[in-house]
């Protein structure tokens, strides 16, 4: 791979005048500017844009923080995102935190070095103390999860509302005992989701038994085929299930069918994402659909915005309620 100095010598021109012709080419002859280039062009000569944007103490590159790449969830905001970058000629660094601080730390360090431009956070459990003071100097933004006590950028749905959505939907059918299989209330999400739940209980006059939850220790098929098994175990029978995740939701449709209870007529099931899977499960998954992909387009928007150092709003997003065979 030739280099600037192999470039420089195939001209005749010093290293400086090459430096010049990629960062500055009006300041150059136009002979030796066309000479410059030439040799680029028989060397086939690609500049260092690291080096260059180092120099110009700029970065085209945007870190996406998320807590596993694994989770289906996350596909269509990545794409968002990414289609998104390009067109403003931004690349994008996955970051998979594995919700470890020290992950967290080397990635914002990149920020810290202006290796990267601005951040695109989704992982809930990220140190909203960290976070906040990183805000304060960097552009960043959340996108789906969020901390709104600490005033920091979001694009996001109302996770309250859609959860008292599918909660009521299941009341109008006639359940009266709804399971939650939720996560741990450090989550906002978690939280916001419990609460439409309670919500549409309470609006419909039925009276929440504490047995009725269950906590998974993260989000998975397997814990959500645990919640299932454990929920199934109580002394009042349910009718259906709520889960916060359609990861979760899954596993329980798994657990029950292994069980032979029928999904819906014994057990009717609702998750919580509509990711791919949730079309192809045995029934089908009814489910809210977040818009993923308009997610990560605008969060994009509203990091670019950051960066050139204008002012953005905070986005809440409509949800849809998918009603499949499940319920």
């Amino acid at each position: 791979m030739a280099t600037i100095q192999d470039v420089a010598k195939h001209a005749g021109v010093s290293v400086a005048t090459v430096s010049r012709v990629l960062n500055t080419p009006s300041a150059v002859a136009e002979f030796t500017r066309e000479k410059v280039e030439q040799a680029m062009q028989e060397l086939d000569y690609s500049p260092s844009l690291l080096g260059r944007n180092l120099r110009n103490s700029e970065s085209r590159m945007l870190l996406v923080l998320l807590p596993k790449v694994s989770n289906p969830f996350y596909l269509r905001i990545v794409e968002g995102i990414e289609e998104t970058a390009l067109d403003y000629g931004y690349n994008i660094l996955l970051c998979q935190t594995h919700t470890k601080l020290e992950r967290e730390k080397i990635y914002f360090n990149l920020l810290k070095n202006q290796l990267a431009a601005g951040a695109i956070t989704m992982d809930p459990t990220i140190s909203q103390e960290i976070l906040s003071d990183m805000a304060r100097q960097f552009p960043i933004v959340q996108c789906s999860e969020y901390d709104r006590d600490q005033n920091l950028s979001y694009v996001t749905i109302d996770s309250e509302l859609a959860a008292y959505h599918v909660t009521k939907f299941l009341l109008k059918q006639g359940h009266r005992r709804i399971g939650l299989i939720n996560v741990g209330k450090q989550f906002l999400y978690a939280r916001d989701r419990e609460k439409g739940y309670l919500r549409a209980l309470k609006e419909f006059g039925v009276e929440f038994e504490e047995d009725w939850c269950y906590y998974a220790d993260d989000v998975s098929f397997e814990l959500g085929q645990l919640a299932m098994r454990s929920l199934l175990n109580k002394k009042k029978a349910l009718t259906a299930v709520f889960a916060v995740s359609d990861l979760l939701a899954i596993g329980a449709l798994k657990e029950l069918n292994m069980q032979g209870i029928c999904v819906p007529n014994d057990m009717a099931v609702a998750g919580f994402d509509k990711i791919d899977f949730t079309n192809m499960t045995h029934p089908t998954l009814t489910t809210v659909a977040q818009p993923t992909y308009k997610m990560g387009c605008i969060s994009v928007d509203m990091l670019v915005k950051k960066i050139q150092g204008n002012k953005v709003e905070d986005v809440i997003l409509e949800h849809e309620l998918i009603i499949r065979e499940s319920t």
